[in-house]
């Protein structure tokens, strides 16, 4: 959220200006259009050896700084090849970009730790990588590949590792008349940016959020520690789900950090820490509807 402006929803808004790296390849120039077409300020693409041309009626750069430079660009959306991922992350963090989404899957682990350790001490803000992007359907505002159709402005905070249960959720809160503030998809690699306790801490700041869902899966520990941050006083109603809980020991489940090791990333420890936190852990997609509207009562249909 941009200082001075506590009206608007977090990470993106209408005014964010967002290039895109790897615009000109069959991913980028799809999912651009999509973004434009939902109304997004997308002012420029990057693709190096293909400055000084133009792709859907925008400049193409061959470097972020230079369009930064020339736009004033403040937030990327990352399409590039796994193997050069990493690489352009940290580009757009020395270009002075502030968000940088990665929707790319499969880099390399050991490239994202790279890319994190550098793009850290620069206090970038990144999303994904493997991940879905986000959705602020009030500000017109997406960096991603969340369908545009399945979404609309309304007061729950939606924050997934999943791309198509984050789809499947905000579809179903807004066949209901339950829309969104923001939606964003963390991604589910082992290396990632914003965690669910960070953009939780930033939902709770947000005044245009009233309830979040946080909907988790089994692997790693992200999701116990945002029942901590909850259970220390969170000042808004949460509802849980987390995904995968019939997958067996040591079996990896679509993410590559959604593995069961021994006690640790179990389905069992992930909703009892919810529980203690406060949050109300719906056990399917239709439960999440019934428990938002326990909580923010009638929906406002359009």
């Amino acid at each position: 959220m941009r200082p001075g402006r506590a009206d608007v929803s977090i990470l993106l808004d209408r005014t964010s200006r967002v290039l895109v790296q790897g615009m000109t390849g069959s991913e980028g120039s799809f999912h651009t259009q999509q973004m434009l077409e939902f109304g997004t300020q997308v002012v420029a693409g990057v693709s190096p050896g293909k400055g000084g041309a133009t792709h859907l009626g925008l400049p193409v750069f061959d470097t972020v700084s230079e369009a930064v430079d020339a736009t004033g660009a403040d937030v990327a959306g990352v399409f590039v090849p796994p193997a050069f991922a990493a690489d352009a992350i940290m580009e757009a963090s020395a270009g002075g970009i502030g968000l940088v989404v990665c929707i790319t899957e499969l880099i390399p682990v050991h490239d994202m730790v790279r890319a994190r350790a550098f793009i850290d001490h620069r206090k970038t803000r990144l999303i994904g990588p493997n991940c879905p992007g986000l959705m602020s359907p009030g500000e017109r505002a997406k960096v991603g590949i969340i369908p545009n159709h399945i979404s609309q402005p309304g007061r729950v905070g939606v924050v997934s590792r999943s791309g198509t249960l984050t789809y499947e959720i905000i579809q179903a809160l807004a066949r209901e008349g339950y829309g969104q503030s923001t939606s964003v998809g963390i991604g589910g690699d082992p290396v990632l940016g914003l965690s669910f306790a960070e953009v939780v801490g930033l939902f709770a700041e947000d005044p245009e959020t009233e309830l979040v869902v946080l909907a988790g899966e089994i692997g790693g520990s992200d999701e116990e520690r945002a029942a901590e941050l909850i259970g220390r006083g969170y000042s808004k109603p949460v509802v849980g789900f987390i995904s995968g809980r019939s997958a067996p020991p040591g079996k990896r489940m679509g993410h590559a950090g959604a593995i069961i090791s021994g006690s640790s990333g179990g389905p069992a420890a992930k909703v009892a820490a919810l529980e203690r936190a406060g949050v109300q852990v719906a056990e399917t997609i239709e439960q999440i509807v019934e428990l938002v509207r326990e909580r923010l009562g009638a929906a406002l249909h359009a």
